[in-house]
């Protein structure tokens, strides 16, 4: 699938701030589900940005504002080319040791009541992974239609879902499903890490960023997993960056810290 990607977002430094600098994880990177056609990130200072792969594979701007005042708009302008494997990734060059994605972070600490049931077990750990998604799913709750699995999508909305007796009841952001899952493999000693990304047919008006994990398989490598739709990523994903958890991982920061990044544009559409 071809996706066209437009984004522009606002960032408002802290009034008074003599300095700031942006950090921005908002370039994807080739690979096996992905290939980038074309690619723009525009911002002021953008021209004398350092730019650079960090610790994760992720591809970094560190953008400097003297003096700043009022929003910063920051515009993403892209055309991807994706493909389905099925959410298998596999081993890519270049990237750190698994092993450094079974560290547990303050965000990604998992109730034992998720993966409990999962310890010692004789299944695959395909077959594991799996199975702990739909764990996620059960303890957090799922989109019960295609139609509102797509509007819960966006990361950092609350969507509804039909209830027992036909009540309704917010679900959590895709964050909250991709932290459950990747604490839970952790403390099944299984590599996790969280991804952000963009999806295509995501409602119109959310957050634009999507979340979902990726867990290690020595035989198969990385393969990912998004429990909020109960899948494995397909080719409406489009992976833009990963970490630890979602404060590694988040596409804009803002230092010192202001007051957020708020969307003013998202279009994230299959291409013609």
């Amino acid at each position: 699938m071809r996706i066209a990607i437009y984004h522009q977002m606002s960032v408002t430094p802290s009034a008074g701030s003599a300095h700031a600098v942006l950090q921005l994880l908002l370039t994807p990177q080739s690979g096996p589900t992905q290939k980038i056609e074309s690619w723009s990130l525009d911002v002021a200072g953008i021209g004398n940005a350092g730019r650079f792969i960090d610790a994760f594979g992720n591809g970094a701007h560190l953008v400097n504002q003297s003096r700043p005042e009022g929003e910063l708009l920051v515009t993403v302008k892209g055309m991807v080319e994706t493909t389905d494997r099925h959410g298998v990734l596999g081993r890519v060059g270049g990237e750190p040791v698994p092993a450094l994605y079974k560290r547990m972070t303050a965000l990604t600490k998992a109730p034992v009541t998720l993966y409990g049931k999962f310890r010692g077990s004789k299944d695959s750990r395909i077959d594991v992974l799996h199975a702990l998604m739909a764990r996620v799913g059960e303890m957090l709750g799922v989109a019960e239609t295609a139609e509102t699995q797509t509007q819960m999508a966006a990361d950092g909305a609350q969507s509804q879902s039909q209830g027992q007796g036909g009540t309704t009841k917010a679900l959590p952001p895709a964050s909250d499903y991709a932290h459950a899952f990747i604490g839970a493999a952790r403390a099944l000693d299984i590599p996790a890490r969280y991804v952000t990304g963009y999806l295509v047919d995501a409602e119109v008006g959310q957050t634009a960023f999507h979340a979902w994990a990726e867990a290690y398989d020595e035989a198969l490598g990385w393969i990912g997993f998004d429990p909020v739709l109960q899948l494995c990523p397909t080719d409406r994903h489009v992976r833009l960056a990963a970490g630890l958890d979602a404060l590694g991982a988040q596409p804009v920061r803002i230092v010192p810290a202001g007051d957020g990044v708020k969307d003013v544009l998202v279009s994230v559409e299959a291409a013609e």
